[in-house]
């Protein structure tokens, strides 16, 4: 029986879709993305960033536009390099984790934690410049009248990618692929024309490049000139973005993952250092430079096309129309990965437990709900400002990409390092990694500070804060609970002092049924409460565990069977234990994503089987209630007894005192 009211259920259906079982076999190949789903799904990011980031470092340079091709062969380098070093993080970590477990496991937890937090702000400022830049674009093809509307699209980008994402992430990649393709084809086509209608002139764009390059050095100087291009390459850092998001996004690949992952790195890789140096080489070759009321992209374009008459029109059209959509749903990678982020953070307790649980559609709902509530804040509070937006964008990326490359670099230094075939080789790779993305976070950080970057570093600082907090609260619970773990030794060494003879079930008897989450000192100091409580009332005992599906159980089949066979074995050293004490006992188990209607079910089955039955749950009592201990920890057992009351099952909380 379903706890949700059947209309309320059938729109929950047609917004989001069906629920899925997570025991079913398949649902692990209904879910994952191959190659090819994972580069759009994942890749939309980096691609759009062409959009912006080869025209931000163009726009450095001012006169000197043939130094783009120094940045141009940099950006292309930067995009390889930082490519293969994630492929050799995601062959290390195979189960996923990304910059926030490379962090943990090679430097520290903390520092892993400070990587995880950059991490999610800057998700959050992913789907907030996505969704306002593809605004601005889409705005750009309107009349002015029309402009005050924007805000308006963007907070409605939000909520459609929001709802999109809660259906799936298969779901929410598909529709996307005819504008990653429209894309793809049309920024391809257009590149290799603006170089190919040089070609036949090559000699005389030699000279003349060779000739601004020479004017360069003369007004700058030698070092001038090189820092120019440092300042313009990394002023694109933006261009790098997403590059990452394979290592995060894992676990929805299809099997075998450490191949679709690099498969899915290579095309991402190709692909943008394709693109965003292709554009930086056609500025430079056609003098595009960005103007007031036009993009970079836009003023190559209508050069490329300006003498096709009405062919040209419709292509200039397409294209830039594709960048729009493209900028708009570049949000999806934040939607992707940065619930990821967030469910990782709260399995080590970083962040609030509940935001590692699943939905019914198998995907991290608090997550997700919570990026797209974030984003929205920022949207509506920056008016969707691109300028304002850029400003805060892109620095928090590259506190992770360092940590991530020196977590890299410590661990093929060491002695386990050292083992692995070719380790000079990958050093190396993760080495330069480390150089090149610490001097763009360095870069951009000066640059970027006094123009509102400090702001993004304070709600990053501000965010470790809370993180650091909310773990030393779970930890003080722990150590509370753990000091009832004594009961566990003293059950497991209790030895009967005759030989009991086997129960017998009294199908009219008294039973009580005993909610439980493993064998351990919360659920006996539950079980001896009740026998304490009851004495000899009751006849039959019968235990319940759901062992619950949540992200990081949820990796394939293999890891929800070894689920389903620990959570019979915890049930079954509970029945063990009360046989031993000459009661009869059973076990009753089962694995879902949500507690509540797995209990529901099991409690009708055990109705069955024994009519005169009460239902006892454990709850944690904190001697100050508060809103903080309400978010951070669960009362499901509370929502169990509501339940089981509209079924006519008496329930019994005992309380445990924290």
């Amino acid at each position: 029986m379903n706890d949700k009211p059947g209309t309320l259920r059938r729109i929950q259906n047609l917004l989001i879709g069906r629920p899925r079982s997570p025991a079913d076999r398949q649902v692990f190949h209904k879910i994952s993305l191959i190659a090819f789903f994972a580069w759009v799904g994942l890749g939309v990011d980096g691609l759009s960033s062409s959009c912006y980031g080869p025209q931000e470092a163009f726009g450095i340079l001012h006169d000197h536009m043939a130094l783009g091709l120094f940045v141009a062969a940099a950006t292309a380098v930067t995009v390889f390099t930082i490519s293969f070093s994630y492929s050799q993080i995601v062959e290390l970590f195979p189960t996923g984790g990304g910059g926030y477990l490379v962090a943990s496991k090679l430097l520290s937890p903390s520092l892993g934690m400070v990587s995880g937090c950059a991490l999610l702000i800057d998700y959050v400022l992913t789907i907030a410049v996505s969704v306002s830049s593809g605004a601005d674009a889409i705005f750009s093809f309107l009349p002015p009248q029309w402009h005050h509307l924007k805000l308006h699209l963007a907070v409605g980008g939000v909520l459609v990618l929001t709802a999109m994402n809660l259906r799936g992430v298969r779901e929410s990649v598909i529709p996307l692929i005819p504008i990653f393709v429209v894309f793809v084809v049309m920024h391809t086509a257009a590149i290799l024309y603006a170089i190919g209608v040089k070609a036949g002139d090559i000699a005389n764009v030699a000279r003349s490049t060779a000739d601004q390059i020479g004017d360069a050095r003369i007004q700058l100087g030698l070092w001038g000139m090189v820092f120019l291009i440092a300042r313009a390459y990394a002023m694109g850092a933006g261009t790098f973005t997403g590059i990452e998001a394979v290592s995060n996004g894992l676990p929805i690949l299809r099997e075998p993952r450490v191949q679709t992952a690099r498969r899915t790195m290579r095309y991402m890789a190709v692909s943008l250092a394709f693109t965003a140096g292709g554009l930086m080489v056609a500025y430079c070759l056609h003098s595009a430079r960005a103007t007031q009321t036009q993009t970079a992209n836009a003023v190559l374009l209508k050069t490329l096309t300006g003498g096709w008459g009405q062919v040209g029109q419709g292509v200039l059209l397409v294209t830039l129309v594709s960048e729009a959509a493209i900028l708009l749903v570049a949000a999806q990678t934040g939607f992707i990965d940065g619930p990821r982020v967030l469910s990782n953070m709260a399995l080590d307790r970083w962040m609030p437990s509940k935001f590692a649980l699943l939905s019914d559609r198998l995907v991290a709902a608090h997550g997700i709900v919570l990026m797209g509530a974030a984003a929205l804040a920022v949207v509506v509070l920056a008016r969707a400002r691109v300028q304002f937006l850029v400003v805060l964008y892109s620095i928090n990326v590259f506190i992770t990409f360092a940590l991530s490359q020196l977590g890299m670099v410590r661990h093929w230094c060491s002695a386990d390092g050292k083992l692995a075939r070719r380790w000079l080789g990958k050093l190396t790779i993760n080495g330069l990694g480390l150089s090149l993305t610490v001097l763009i976070l360095l870069t951009v950080t000066v640059v970027k500070f006094h123009e509102g970057g400090w702001l993004t570093l304070l709600i990053t600082g501000g965010l470790a804060v809370l993180a650091v907090l909310i773990r030393r609260h779970y930890q003080r619970t722990f150590a509370v609970l753990r000091r009832l773990d004594g009961l566990v030794s003293l059950a497991e060494a209790e030895k009967p002092a005759a030989p009991v003879p086997e129960p017998r079930m009294k199908p009219d008897g008294r039973t009580a049924v005993i909610l439980v989450n493993g064998f351990n000192g919360l659920g006996l100091h539950s079980l001896l409460a009740v026998i304490r409580l009851f004495g000899k009332a009751f006849d039959n005992f019968a235990f319940v565990q759901v062992g619950l599906v949540d992200a990081g159980n949820f990796k394939g089949v293999g890891d929800v069977d070894e689920l389903r066979r620990h959570v019979q074995s915890e049930v079954r050293k509970y029945v063990d234990y009360m046989k031993r004490n000459g009661y009869y006992a059973e076990g009753f188990s089962a694995i879902g994503v949500d507690v509540v209607d797995e209990v529901g079910e099991l409690a009708l089955q055990i109705r069955r089987r024994f009519p005169n039955l009460i239902c006892f749950g454990g709850q944690l009592v904190f001697q100050q209630e508060s809103f903080i201990n309400r978010l951070l920890h669960n009362y499901i057992v509370f929502a169990v007894q509501r339940r089981l009351y509209r079924e006519g099952i008496p329930f019994v909380v005992m309380p445990v005192r924290v």
